[in-house]
């Protein structure tokens, strides 16, 4: 188990005042089996009023406004969390056959339909058949990530959270959310339920208690086998321990930390720190 301190700051800086600002942050993680969360706060200067609730995905929203001329915006998500590793079992008798049957289809139809950000393009769709053949479905999960990650090469800069697939795997090149999004549409081009999951990752597995490293926004995956499995793409690894979810979607899109709109000029400064100290 690891107990972990997350400290998540955003700062905006603008050229001139922004009059009225109307936003959502998906930044508080999940209490779940393997998760749970000790304390969390999210902190907004300057605000007018703020809402939380939960959206469909069941995420934790946390919508505010800020209707006073400002000329920044700084928000300070902060969260102690017990994880444990959660690598996850296939269910025995989780076939092929039942994956393709007509109760999964229906009951999690909603994660293998592809997004604008998933579609793959045919080289993946036969990348991922040939890496699957004569596997069962979670062996040929993990097989389809492995199988992409060893084409693709991790360089940041490259593409955008909303950068489609396909243009990821034409340059070979991407971040977490790019992998992610390659992964979930070889997946369901399968018949494998799989969801995009967004949160931190701890990068020093050895970390002794009370260092506080630079920490990462990760995304990563999990998919239907008979339970949902997580499994981090980029690193080649399950999710677990230095694994701390925030929400699940169909993409990127269903998961943004903060979106939002503003009336006034776009920011000329930004700045996103994230801190983990291991607690225990």
């Amino acid at each position: 188990m690891s107990r972990l301190r997350i400290v998540h700051t955003s700062s905006f800086r603008y050229p001139a005042p922004v009059t009225a600002s109307y936003n959502e942050a998906r930044m508080t993680p999940v209490s779940q089996p393997g998760q749970s969360v000790l304390e969390t706060r999210v902190d907004i200067q300057p605000q007018t009023w703020s809402h939380d609730y939960r959206d469909y995905w069941g995420t934790q929203v946390t919508a505010f406004e800020v209707l006073a001329p400002h000329q920044a915006l700084v928000l300070t998500a902060e969260h102690v969390v017990d994880v444990t590793d959660r690598p996850g079992t296939p269910v025995p008798g989780t076939s092929w056959e039942v994956l393709r049957g007509p109760e999964v289809r229906d009951r999690l139809a909603e994660h293998l339909a592809d997004t604008p950000t998933t579609a793959p393009p045919a080289e993946v769709v036969a990348l991922a058949a040939a890496a699957a053949e004569g596997l069962e479905p979670a062996e040929a999960a993990v097989a389809v990530c492995r199988a992409l990650r060893d084409r693709l090469e991790y360089i940041p800069g490259v593409t955008t959270v909303h950068t489609p697939a396909a243009e990821a795997w034409e340059a070979r090149t991407g971040v977490c959310q790019d992998m992610a999004h390659l992964a979930l549409g070889a997946l369901r081009s399968l018949g494998i339920p799989a969801r995009y999951v967004s949160g931190y990752l701890h990068p020093a597995q050895d970390a002794e208690i009370g260092t506080t490293v630079t920490g990462e926004s990760h995304a990563w995956v999990e998919w239907w086998a008979g339970e949902w499995t997580g499994y981090d793409p980029t690193n080649r690894v399950p999710a677990g321990e230095h694994h701390v979810i925030l929400g699940r979607g169909r993409s990127y899109d269903d998961v943004p930390p903060l979106r939002g709109v503003f009336a006034g000029p776009q920011a000329d400064e930004l700045a996103v720190v994230v801190r983990i100290t291991r607690e225990a």
